[in-house]
């Protein structure tokens, strides 16, 4: 698999009224994503809940994204579980559902000691799909596993035959660009933290993953496009804005909770959270605050949208 350009969405699970998954939602989603200039998927991560699903439902939300046989638009599956058991059945299914590429994320509970531990535990998730590509997860705020990734890249060589890079989400820009240039670039690192991917641009990254290109791909794709052209006061303005933007995300929940109201707005219903998660109750406050940072002249919209007092 060549190296990943462009934005990758990390993907919400849909779910029904009663917390139950609602897949048939997937198809229409996956058209709205690339409708809006999104390049993949990233699923069963954060975003898409995944430790709050069982092992047989995040097979099912694989099987959904992967059945669609989509062209040009890949599949990115997350496999990591506190279970490294689970993790390696999850991985192999990935690879026999047709996903694109794997992802692990570090054992959260009981965690490795060193890089080496680390790096592992990951080859043996990987060697249950040695056909696909294997991209580690670094989210250390969830994890709270924080290696440097550098010392990673240093000790992987040989340890994983399918060792394609990293999803970086950390805003430790030093670690990250002394990635990107490892070995004459020789690995692909996706950049995670939305509110700062111009920082990144400037060190080179080429691709991203992240909760916010759900919606808000456009704007995005104009920040690539304005900082690509050497326009970089336009790409600050533009990213000010994702700035802006992602304070109201907050102030409703976050990037999951507040992320799968939003969708509901733009006109792709990925239903409720699961607990201990609780969904936002006033989306008509949610609109206005969105509204009032200028969101909708920037984000992307479904044609069957409907919003609280949208004209």
């Amino acid at each position: 698999m060549s190296k990943i350009k462009g934005l990758i969405a990390a993907a919400y699970t849909p779910m029904d009224a009663k917390g139950e998954l609602n897949l048939k939602v997937v198809k229409s989603y996956a058209a709205f994503l690339q409708a809006n200039g999104v390049k993949g998927t990233f699923v069963c991560g954060t975003t898409g809940e995944s430790t709050s699903l069982t092992v047989g439902e995040r097979m099912k939300v694989t099987e959904a994204w992967t059945c669609l046989g989509l062209t040009d638009f890949r599949v990115i599956v997350q496999v990591g579980h506190n279970s490294l058991k689970e993790s390696k059945r999850l991985a192999k299914h990935a690879q026999e559902a047709g996903a694109d590429a794997i992802s692990v994320i570090a054992p959260s509970f009981f965690k490795p000691a060193e890089v080496v531990d680390l790096i592992g535990y990951c080859a043996d998730i990987a060697s249950e799909a040695p056909v696909v590509p294997f991209y580690f997860y670094h989210i250390p705020a969830m994890t709270g596993v924080n290696f440097g990734m550098v010392d990673f890249l240093e000790q992987v060589k040989g340890r994983i035959p399918n060792f394609a890079g990293i999803k970086f989400t950390h805003e430790n820009l030093m670690d990250f660009g002394l990635c990107l240039g490892y070995k004459e670039k020789r690995y692909d690192m996706l950049f995670g933290r939305d509110e700062i991917l111009l920082g990144a641009l400037c060190l080179g990254a080429k691709g991203a993953v992240g909760s916010t290109y759900n919606f808000m791909a456009p704007l995005f794709n104009q920040i690539i496009d304005a900082f690509k052209n050497g326009n970089t006061e336009q790409a600050g303005f533009l990213q000010r804005q994702v700035m802006e933007f992602v304070r109201v995300l907050i102030r409703h929940g976050g990037g999951v909770v507040g992320g799968k109201a939003i969708m509901k707005l733009v006109g792709v219903d990925c239903g409720p959270v699961r607990l201990p998660l609780k969904s936002v109750k006033d989306t008509t406050r949610l609109y206005h605050d969105l509204m009032q940072s200028g969101f909708f002249n920037y984000c992307a919209m479904a044609k069957n949208a409907e919003v609280p007092g949208r004209e």
